[in-house]
Parts: structure tokens; sequence; C-alpha cells
């Protein structure tokens, strides 16, 4: 399973440089899923910066793959990932989402840098 998380999703709808390290894995519906964070995070920016009717499009996009709720069991592991990475609260519920459905995480985030089971990708 995959996870991109927000850096990851945002690249590849502007078509940054690192995009097609994402579109692949994006593509793969059937080993991705969303955390729904990363909706959230997503579709903030993209209102911000492109206005609603993108941050729809985007958000729509990203329901294509099973999106995963935050639960208490989720926010919990999260709490704890917190702690012991030193993360802020969306990417230690994405650390737990993905540890939950043994998912890889693709990213771009430096916060996630040399955590076990992420890709990250500098953006340099």
């Amino acid at each position: 399973m995959n996870i991109v998380d927000s850096s990851g999703w945002l690249e590849y709808f502007t078509n940054g440089q690192n995009a097609k390290r994402f579109m692949s894995v994006l593509k793969d519906i059937e080993l991705l899923v969303v955390p729904v964070i990363t909706i959230y995070e997503v579709f903030k920016v993209v209102l911000r910066e492109r206005g609603e009717n993108e941050a729809l499009v985007a958000a729509a996009a990203m329901q294509h793959a099973p999106v995963v709720d935050l639960t208490v069991e989720l926010a919990l592991s999260a709490a704890k990932l917190s702690l012991q990475h030193r993360l802020p609260m969306a990417d230690c519920i994405i650390l737990a989402t993905a540890q939950l459905h043994n998912a890889t995480i693709w990213t771009q985030d430096s916060d996630f840098k040399g955590i076990h089971g992420v890709k990250y990708f500098s953006k340099n």
C-alpha cells in the first residue's frame, strides 16, 4: 500500500519538478489510501491559491482511492508517534495511517526524512 502526503499531491496537481515521482503511485488506485487529513491540507492550499472550483476538483480526485477517516485508535497512535518523532499533528496522523495500513509514505516533506517506511524526495 502507498500514501502520498499533501506535499506530493500538491506537487502532482501543480506539475512541479517532482510530479513524475508521484504520478505512478497516484495512478495505482488499488494500492493507494488517502488519509482524510491530506484532503484537508490540499483543499486548503488549492482554495487559497487557485479558488474553490479547483480545490473541489482536487478533493474529488483524491477520493478516487479509499479515504481513511481519523478514528480514536488512529488519533492515539498518532499522538504517540508525534512524541516519538517530534512531528506536527498532520504528519503524525499520516504516519499512523501508513503504519495501520502497512503503507509506504511518498513525500517531499523534510519532517519525514529518515523515518522508516518513507520515500522522501527533496524539493530541490
